[in-house]
């Protein structure tokens, strides 16, 4: 199993980034995904997750409205677009497969890619 982010760098307060996770040694399909991020000094916190076909969709509070996420499982593929609004957005985002997703996101993992930076700065 191999989870590998993509797309972070600097954005600047109120720019878009897409971010990307690519996905490989196992059946994408079959998974609930999520985004995960870490700030510096904090814990993880979860931020996104997807159902298996993209049907259903949950974001924590503190990025509804602002981040989407989305997948493309012909080509193994998990998204995030994030407007950024603050450089509290600022920390480095995984992408995690669930092996179980609780009602209203979140859940417990038991891969994770390696991270991608995102900077939140004017």
């Amino acid at each position: 199993v191999q989870l590998v982010e993509s797309g972070g760098g600097l954005v600047q307060p109120g720019g878009s980034l897409r971010l990307s996770c690519a996905a490989s040694g196992f059946t994408f399909s079959s998974y609930d995904m999520s985004w995960v991020r870490q700030a510096p000094g904090k814990g993880p916190e979860w931020v996104s997750a997807i159902s298996t076909g993209g049907g259903s969709t949950y974001y924590a509070d503190s990025v509804k409205g602002r981040f989407t996420i989305t997948r493309d499982n012909a080509k193994n593929t998990l998204y995030r677009q994030m407007n950024s609004r603050n450089p509290e957005d600022t920390a480095l985002y995984y992408c995690a497969r669930n092996i179980i997703m609780r009602v209203g996101g979140g859940g417990e993992y038991d891969y994770w890619g390696q991270g991608t930076q995102v900077t939140v700065s004017s």
